[in-house]
């Protein structure tokens, strides 16, 4: 391009606004080879006595170059930092390290070949039949590729278009993706009715399989409800979870769960949706998210329960056990340790766990409590249930209960 005309910045600015109102192209610059186009912007710069330029001036010199050239700002920048440097703008001289091309088309048709035959099997059996291809059948078509390395092969299937265009599909299993449940940690804000819910299995043997508690267990107030069922699909699970929810005396207004299908389901999440609860679940590499039902499962299934085979038969019974001496003596007569949160030096959390009431107790303690409870539940009639019999009365009656219950499970 001759610029002979163009000597001023005001001419260049009058330039770019000219090209900017119309569809301005020209390639006879930008097409050139680079050292040629190199020399050109060499030029420019001296004739407009870029380095002596204010800093505007200089802007309109690159935007020219810019668009005579059709390189970007920063390429034009690094070309006139090589020009005050070097004084004048040469190709690099130095070269760029490439590995050589080991295996041509020829060599990934084979691997591709193999692939296909054989339904891409591991990269060392892979190998290992191209190997055996070359040196023991014979086939030299095989001879360079049965030296490649095996995360080469893995190289070749994941980035080669060669290989992706012609290897035969393998579809991969698919997980199942369910968007039910919100997955986070419930906030209760010292609200009671949000339960962290789990399941505990009681034991296989050669018979079979045994029963299954399900455990719901409030955050705030540790008020806990178990029950049994024979086992963990919708036929079962579906109307004991209804049950056991209408045997909590406040409002429910979270369930939150790990991520197993009993609970993450569409017939689970319709219960909840009818009785408008929300429905959560645990976080991944969280896993402390459920810790709080996790420790009563130790603590009160199997402490009571054990890990000893029980027929799926008296999951009936074990049922009624519970709801009738487990839930009084759980949440009126067994008291849990409530942890109060300390903040050392280092800004490190630790809970120390000095206050222990009853689950009741916790309950009432909570301000304005009657709020909480069901329409059917009054503050005065919890209050008479719990006073009806002492902690250890009650705890006899349930172990009594437990005693000629569990000399059926051998029968």
């Amino acid at each position: 391009m001759n610029n002979e005309n163009i000597v001023s910045i005001a001419q260049l600015k009058s330039f770019l606004k000219e090209v900017a109102a119309t569809k301005f192209s020209i390639n006879n610059i930008g097409n050139k080879n680079k050292q040629e186009m190199y020399d050109w912007v060499g030029t420019v710069i001296l004739q407009f006595r870029y380095f002596s330029l204010k800093k505007k001036d200089k802007k309109i010199v690159i935007d020219y170059i810019v668009k005579i050239t059709n390189r970007s700002r920063i390429q034009i920048k690094r070309l006139i930092k090589k020009k005050k440097r070097n004084g004048k703008i040469k190709l690099s001289e130095t070269k760029k390290n490439t590995f050589p091309v080991l295996y041509n088309t020829s060599d990934i048709a084979r691997l591709i070949e193999t692939d296909n035959a054989h339904g891409r099997i591991s990269g060392p059996a892979t190998k290992r039949i191209m190997e055996r291809e070359y040196l023991v059948y014979k086939k030299n078509e095989y001879e360079r590729i049965c030296h490649i390395s095996i995360p080469h092969i893995y190289n070749i299937r994941n980035k080669s278009l060669q290989y992706k265009s012609n290897v035969l599909f393998i579809a991969k299993t698919q997980a199942v993706k369910r968007n039910i449940g919100e997955r986070r940690k419930p906030q209760p804000e010292g609200k009671p009715g949000y339960l962290r819910v789990d399941s505990v299995h009681q034991g296989d043997s050669d018979k079979g399989k045994s029963v299954y508690y399900i455990n719901l267990v409030d955050e705030v107030t540790q008020w806990e409800i178990i029950g049994c069922v024979e086992g963990i699909s919708e036929q079962f699970l579906s109307p004991l979870l209804e049950e056991l929810l209408w045997r909590f005396p406040f409002i429910i207004l979270g369930f939150h769960s790990d991520n197993g299908s009993e609970y993450i389901n569409y017939t689970v999440a319709k219960l909840l949706t009818k009785m408008m609860i929300e429905q959560t679940k645990s976080r991944s590499r969280r896993t402390n998210d459920n810790a709080l039902v996790e420790t009563k499962n130790g603590a009160i299934i199997r402490k009571h329960f054990g890990y000893v085979y029980i027929q799926k038969k008296h999951a009936r019974d074990i049922n009624a056990f519970l709801r009738e001496y487990m839930d009084e003596y759980l949440n009126f007569h067994r008291p849990c340790g409530f942890a109060t949160d300390i903040t050392d030096t280092r800004g490190k959390i630790q809970k120390k766990y000095d206050t222990y009431m009853t689950p009741y107790e916790k309950l009432i303690s909570i301000q304005n409590f009657e709020q909480y409870l069901k329409p059917e539940v009054s503050a005065e009639s919890l209050k008479l249930f719990s006073e009806r019999q002492s902690d250890n009365e009650s705890a006899k009656k349930m172990r009594n209960a437990k005693s000629k219950l569990s000399k059926n499970f051998t029968v």
